[in-house]
């Protein structure tokens, strides 16, 4: 299954402009990193997205949150968010900024992806 695209727009269109954000296709979908660190992304239909893990402990008890896990281990701070914890604009910004929010705090790494710019210019010229 394909990872969901009107939802890769509307992340697009929120995060269009924040420094040192990053685009790249994984695990069969994308992400997104800020200084080279993952923040978020997208696989399937669900959101996923970084933080603490003792963040990510608390957010999984929420409806619509669970644990992010593709081979039978869990990934630690990591949490997937089904669309009824994102279908409005102000809930998908938040936890946007919450993965946005993680990667800032950690040291800042060599870039790899194509910036979000960079790949709007390309598609909307």
């Amino acid at each position: 299954m394909p990872y969901n695209t009107t939802l890769e727009d509307r992340v697009e269109d929120l995060v269009r402009g924040w420094d040192g954000l990053e685009r790249k296709k994984m695990f069969g979908g994308v992400c997104y990193l800020v200084n080279g660190n993952m923040a978020f992304g997208i696989w399937k239909d669900f959101l996923i997205v970084r933080m603490a893990p003792s963040l990510a402990a608390e957010k999984r008890h929420q409806p619509h949150v669970g644990e992010f896990n593709l081979t039978g281990k869990p990934m630690k701070g990591w949490v997937m968010v089904a669309k009824g914890s994102w279908d409005d604009t102000v809930a998908l910004d938040g936890w946007l900024r919450i993965g946005r929010a993680f990667a800032l705090s950690l040291p800042k790494k060599a870039s790899k992806g194509k910036s979000i710019e960079e790949i709007y210019y390309r598609t909307h010229r």
